[in-house]
């Protein structure tokens, strides 16, 4: 009864299965074929020996990098990089949806909207250039920090203490308009009976995004969350290598940088592969505790 079942509905959406092919394909090309190249982490890989033929070490590369002084440095700072940027990103496009929901003016709720979204369209390379630039030692946002007695005059990129915080902000910037869109989208579905009926029992604007509109929208604000915590570790390797110098890799580097730097540079893909393998797991680990305790305290969750 199941094959016919399957032949039936194979039959039945047989093209919504061939639009979902590409997808499909995709994965398997560039997701799961690649795991293959996890045997890398228990060998010591040489380009001579090749995947079959390097020398097998066991779980030696793990324990080399558990025991070695860059675990506590790229650890820590991945996971304060990671928070902070959470605590800032995160709701900031939920703020910013419900801000532009309130707006009765259409002309201008779409030019705030499209000036919003810019920056996620702007190469990461062309956006780290412009930080790098602004915050030189006679950069624009240079001259404003020193003349509001902030900071002495310096190339702040190379200033420990302001990398985080120009990470952090301009990550906002950049992800702040696009990462509303799925906000918006939720709060186009709210039940517009509602207002109306909060509106008729005296209920100011305050009161309906309290009681109705974040309540309607919980539900894509904890799945979002819960993907966000289960990305955790994985900081945006290419901004970070854009942006930091070897003297700020005290509170720099991390986890994803310094694997692109002992696997790509150094050519160590043995070890390189074991730490993104930790990495992955750790990540994997927060998804699924997240999606329990989603699952546990609300309706909510992704499986």
């Amino acid at each position: 009864m199941r094959i016919k079942d399957l032949k039936k509905d194979w039959i039945r959406n047989r093209t919504v299965y061939f639009l979902a092919l590409p997808v499909i394909i995709y994965f398997i090309i560039w997701h799961y074929i690649p795991m293959a190249g996890i045997v890398l982490a228990f060998e010591n890989y040489s380009a001579r020996g090749g995947v079959t033929g390097s020398e097998w070490v066991g779980i030696d590369n793990f324990l080399n990098f558990f025991s070695s002084y860059y675990l506590k440095r790229t650890l820590l700072n991945t996971i304060v990089i990671s928070v902070y940027s959470m605590i800032a990103n995160f709701p900031a496009p939920i703020i910013l949806a419900l801000l532009l929901n309130e707006v009765e003016n259409k002309y201008f709720k779409k030019v705030v909207q499209t000036i919003s979204y810019m920056p996620y369209f702007v190469s990461t390379v062309v956006i780290c250039g412009i930080i790098v630039d602004f915050f030189s030692y006679n950069g624009a946002l240079t001259d404003v920090l020193v003349n509001l007695g902030l900071v002495e005059r310096r190339d702040l990129m190379t200033y420990k203490p302001l990398f985080r915080p120009i990470y952090v902000i301009s990550g906002t910037w950049q992800m702040v308009g696009y990462g509303s869109i799925i906000y918006l989208a939720a709060l186009s579905g709210v039940d517009q009976e509602l207002y109306e009926a909060a509106r008729i029992d005296g209920a100011g604007r305050w009161k309906q995004t309290l009681h109705i509109t974040i309540p309607s929208i919980s539900p894509t604000i904890i799945i979002m969350l819960i993907l966000t915590i289960g990305n955790l570790l994985n900081v945006a390797m290419e901004k970070i290598l854009l942006l930091y110098r070897p003297v700020t890799y005290e509170v720099s580097d991390v986890i994803m940088t310094f694997v692109y730097r002992r696997g790509l540079i150094e050519g160590d893909y043995g070890y390189s592969t074991a730490v993104q393998i930790f990495n992955s797991v750790i990540n994997l680990t927060l998804l699924i505790t997240a999606n329990a305790i989603s699952r546990k305290y609300s309706e909510t969750s992704l499986f």
